[in-house]
């Protein structure tokens, strides 16, 4: 077994090698003048299972083309099996047509990938699951709820009797009644927005009884921060005595690390699955939890031909 890793997170990439006890695979993946990326590997891959670390998050067209070249590299070298680890899969939210004449970019990101070379997927808390099925070669959805749940039991132990998880939107229900179960199977509640009318501001409804309790925000994506800062600010005029939120990859983009500072959230627990942007580290609201043993062990268990879903038991 080799392990591969591009730019994208290459700490999140030496810490999986860490914890499998490995080295990365010594190669350089950079670019010429005109910005054109070029990869060299500079061991033996011939008959290896390679698994190739490479979030396309920001700049995720950057970020995938250095995952389609490694893979083209990877599979002229011989390589036996190649499997792209994406723990943070872009395109995602791009998985149907919302409207005529617009593309499912998400279906031809992972056809670029399977005619790249890749015999195998693995990901991170995919946007929607049925992006598995846009793949003609076997994927892996690996769920950040354990990492998550551990996380809440270990911050809040006197609380998990009065704890509501609250899921930001009616879309995100099912994750949110996941992590409850987790937890003890505590009550859980909906923040409803709705817009009434063109031009005024979402009105945000709490679905659920979260007076005089701590409250737990959970999402798979966390963008520009707006809907968990409105949610947060929503649930605190509800009554809840604290609101902390989760989710599982930090994209942070534009305004959002200043309009988390700003918000009634406690704070904002986000995984590595994507290296946090400039000015995240500093925040004394955003906190990081690494992912990289669940993603090595999922790894190993490839490897080793045994269970990926039982992790998840």
């Amino acid at each position: 077994m080799k392990l591969l890793a591009g730019n994208s997170n290459p700490k999140l990439a030496a810490d999986i090698a860490r914890y499998l006890d490995l080295p990365l695979t010594d190669a350089s993946v950079r670019r010429f003048a005109d910005e054109e990326i070029f990869v060299e590997i500079h061991e033996n891959v011939r008959g290896e299972d390679v698994f190739v670390i490479q979030s396309t998050s920001a700049p995720a067209n950057d970020n995938l083309m250095e995952l389609l070249i490694c893979i083209d590299a990877l599979r002229r070298a011989s390589a036996r099996r190649i499997t792209a680890v994406i723990p943070y899969f872009g395109y995602a939210r791009q998985d149907r047509k919302p409207g005529p004449r617009t593309p499912i970019s998400a279906k031809l990101v992972a056809n670029l990938i399977t005619v790249a070379g890749a015999n195998r997927v693995l990901s991170v808390d995919l946007h929607a699951g049925q992006i598995q099925g846009f793949f003609d070669i076997p994927t892996d959805n690996l769920y950040a709820a354990p990492v998550i749940a551990a996380d809440i039991q270990a911050r809040h132990p006197h609380d998990l009797d009065r704890l509501v998880v609250v899921s930001p939107d009616v879309g995100g229900v099912v994750r949110a009644r996941a992590l409850a179960r987790r937890l003890g199977n505590g009550p859980l509640a909906i923040v409803d927005k709705r817009r009434e009318r063109p031009g005024e501001s979402e009105v945000m409804n709490i679905i659920g009884d979260v007076k005089g309790r701590p409250c737990i925000l959970i999402d798979d994506i966390v963008d520009s921060a707006g809907t968990l800062c409105n949610a947060a600010l929503a649930l605190r005029e509800a009554g809840a005595t604290s609101v902390a939120a989760y989710a599982t990859h930090g994209v942070l983009s534009g305004g959002a690390i200043a309009r988390v500072e700003g918000s009634a959230l406690d704070e904002l627990v986000v995984t590595d699955t994507i290296a946090l942007p400039a000015g995240a580290e500093g925040s004394g609201r955003i906190r990081v939890l690494t992912i990289a043993p669940l993603i090595g062990e999922a790894i190993r268990r490839i490897a080793d031909e045994s269970s990926v879903s039982s992790l998840f038991d």
